[in-house]
This record gives C-alpha cells, structure tokens and sequence, in this order.
C-alpha cells in the first residue's frame, strides 16, 4: 500500500477545508494534502446558483459558484496537493487515515496534523418518522437543488414542503420560478427555521402559502406521492386532530434540519457533543485527538458560509501554529457553559491564553436582548435562533476565570432603561 507523509491533511475540500489549506498554505505550510470524494472542490456551492454569498467576507453579493470560484483559484495558486475522487475510509487515533482513489487505489496517509472538514448531511423522513407508504416524489430539499439546478430535472408539478429550512425555502422558489405549484411550506415551530431574510424573499415576495405550527403526518400514493395529510400543533407540538386536512401534490421536499458528518471522527474515538453532533472543541478548534482540528458545519451547522470559511481559515492557521510547536496552553482549562436561553455555544473549552471567540445561538427568539458571559455583558436589538451570535472575550478577562475552571453564557431581555444598540 502506498504512503503519503504530509504536514497537514484536510478532510473535505468544501468552503471550509479550502480555506483551512489556504490559510495553512499562507502561514507557511508546504506539505498539504486536501482530500475529496467529489469530481471538484467546493462542496455543495456549485448547486447553490442563487446571490447572498460573500456579504461578509468579500462586501459583495455572490452566487455560490462564483463564491467557490474565487477559493478553487486560490487553491490552484498554491502546492496544495489536491485529491479529488478520493474517499477518507478510515481514521485512526493516531492521525493516520487510509483513503481510496482510482490514481492510486488503496493509500495511507500520515499527517503531522489534521482538519477534519466534511460539513454536513440533511435528515430524510426516516429520521423524523413520516407514516405511510414510500412512493416516489419524496427529497430532501438538497437533492432536489441539484436535480434542479445541476442536472436540469424536475422533481415534481405541485410541490409541499415540510420545514423552512433556508434551501427549503430557497427551493420553494426557485420551483415556483421553474413553472411548478408550491401549495405550502409546512413548519412545526412558530417561527422560520431559516434566515428572516429567506421567509421574506422566498416566500412571502412569491406568495407562498407558510403554514406554521402544522406538521406532516401522514403521507399517500403507492407508485409517486399523490398528497399528505397535514395538521396544526399545539404549544407542544402535539398534533390536534380536528384540524387535519389533505393537501393534492405529486413530489414532497423535506427541509427538516441537518447533522453534522462525524463518521471519522467516531472511529477515530473523538468526543462529541451529544446536543449538536460535532466535535468538542476549544477556542483554537482542536479535538479531543491532539493535533486533530475541526471546522465549519462538522462542528456544528453555521448560519453563513462566511462563517464557514472564517472558521477554516482559523484551522489552518492554528494547524501550522501546532506543527510548529506554537500552541500554548493553560494547565486549567476553563469549561463553557451553555445557560438560559442558549441551545449551543462553541467553543466546548478555553485552553490558551489568548482571545476566545465564542459563537453561540438562542433558544428563542427576543428583543431587546442582552448576552451575557459571567460578568461580560453585549446588547443586541434583537437575537434569533436562526442567526449565530459571535463574541470575543480577551485574554484579561479570561484570566479572571481561570481560577474558577467555568464560565456561564446566558441571554435574558433587558430592562427598559436600558438603551438600545444595533445588532452586530
């Protein structure tokens, strides 16, 4: 079997493994490897032809192809050893991996450090337990952007979508725009579970029907989907009967959440978080496994892809910093704990001493919202769990729980003294 002895191997060459080897690649790395079981780099942007791309980390509005284009140039400007077709198929804790692609068949790997950036994959309707029979016509939302968008084919005529996801909600349009009849949106939670500005430009500026607090419960057809029962739900999300009615379609989509993709990372004995499925990671994104670093949606599923790439940047650069024997580390950590109102906060631990970014999201929606990290305090006018919140805390006031080992993150509502501040 052959071998392949590299500095830094990156597992998955979507928007945050290219940044992790950019910016390992301009810290002074030379012995990269990126490995992808796709035909090309990019991960899911190339069928994600739709704007909003880049906002943040270029100031410009930009498709998802042309976001990826502008990284794939970058990747060719460098020695960064590209392997595309190639298949990660074990991981061991020891940092070697064994990989198979049709140049060199079966391989082994040995990295002094790792990145470990295979994003995410959507839920199917087992994984929320639909009853009823299994016609065709059924997708997740994902599948059915590529069919679209990449193969040229239609996925149905009339068309229901359950949960409002942002590609769910984005499909709803762009089905709508290619001729077919989007009869609802059809979402179990009082709110989007999307972008606000998705509902308003997917959704509302097409017309289309957003059922909230209603859910799918049954669905009919024996050889293709032929409709789906759908019922309100209470507060707890209990359906009530009397409300169920049928809705005629031929094709359902399902946008019911995603799950970060820790196959590797199990065999490899890496802890995970149980509430967000990604790693357990501390502020410079390493694992559990020494010199083993996590970023983007395998950590755990960011709002923005600017946010995935800021986080593969900060991978490379602090996977150069452990090659070269340039992490320092506090022999306390201090423990991240996520409080009232905070469904996740990343990272799990502080172990440097240096800033910590912190990004967190909310359990519910409030306005007028104060974020608060023990004595730290940041006001927002508003915070949704749809959008991550990022706050950096320095070194100096880190120092002041080293002692303690913990550190509490909560949101509450502010009182109405307090003025108001823009949201960040």
């Amino acid at each position: 079997m052959q071998m392949q002895e590299v500095d830094l191997a990156i597992i998955g060459a979507g928007p945050a493994g290219m940044a992790a080897a950019i910016s390992a690649w301009e810290s002074g790395m030379e012995d990269i490897m990126l490995l992808e079981r796709a035909e090309y780099p990019g991960g899911l942007l190339h069928q994600c032809i739709h704007n909003g791309f880049g906002l943040h980390y270029f100031e410009e509005d930009l498709t998802g192809p042309e976001y990826a284009e502008r990284f794939i140039d970058r990747l060719a400007s460098s020695n960064i050893k590209l392997c595309l077709n190639t298949m990660v198929t074990n991981f061991h804790p020891d940092r070697s991996m064994i990989a198979i692609n049709p140049q060199w068949g079966e391989f082994k790997v040995v990295p002094k450090s790792v990145v470990l950036a295979m994003g995410c994959r959507e839920k199917t309707r087992f994984a929320i337990g639909i009853p009823g029979s299994r016609p065709a016509g059924i997708f997740t939302a994902g599948l059915a952007q590529k069919l679209v968008n990449v193969d040229g084919y239609m996925p149905g005529k009339e068309i229901v979508v359950l949960g409002s996801g942002d590609i769910g909600m984005i499909m709803a349009r762009r089905l709508t725009l290619e001729g077919a009849e989007v009869k609802a949106v059809v979402e179990i939670m009082p709110r989007v579970g999307g972008l606000i500005r998705n509902e308003v430009q997917c959704l509302h500026d097409f017309d289309i029907p957003l059922l909230l607090q209603h859910t799918i419960t049954e669905i009919y057809g024996d050889y293709r989907v032929e409709g789906v029962k759908i019922v309100q739900v209470d507060g707890q999300g209990n359906p009530v009967r009397e409300t169920e009615r049928r809705i005629d379609c031929d094709c359902l989509l399902l946008s019911v959440g995603l799950i970060p993709e820790n196959e590797l990372s199990l065999e490899a004995g890496i802890e995970l978080d149980e509430n967000i499925g990604g790693p357990v990671v501390d502020e410079f994104l390493q694992t559990s496994l020494d010199g083993v670093f996590a970023a983007g949606n395998v950590v755990q599923v960011w709002d923005l892809v600017d946010n995935v790439t800021l986080d593969g940047e900060k991978t490379g650069r602090n996977a150069a910093r452990y090659v070269g024997g340039e992490l320092k580390r506090e022999p306390k950590e201090i423990e991240v704990i996520p409080g009232d109102n905070i469904a996740t906060v990343t990272p799990h631990k502080i172990v440097g001493t240096e800033s910590a970014e912190l990004a967190l999201r909310v359990r519910e929606t409030i306005e007028r919202a104060e974020v608060r990290v023990g004595d730290f305090r940041k006001k927002f006018r508003v915070v949704s769990p749809t959008e991550v919140i990022k706050i950096m805390l320095e070194p100096e006031y880190l120092n002041l729980f080293r002692k303690k080992g913990e550190i509490k993150v909560s949101c509450c509502q502010r009182g109405k003294e307090d003025k108001e501040e823009g949201h960040d």
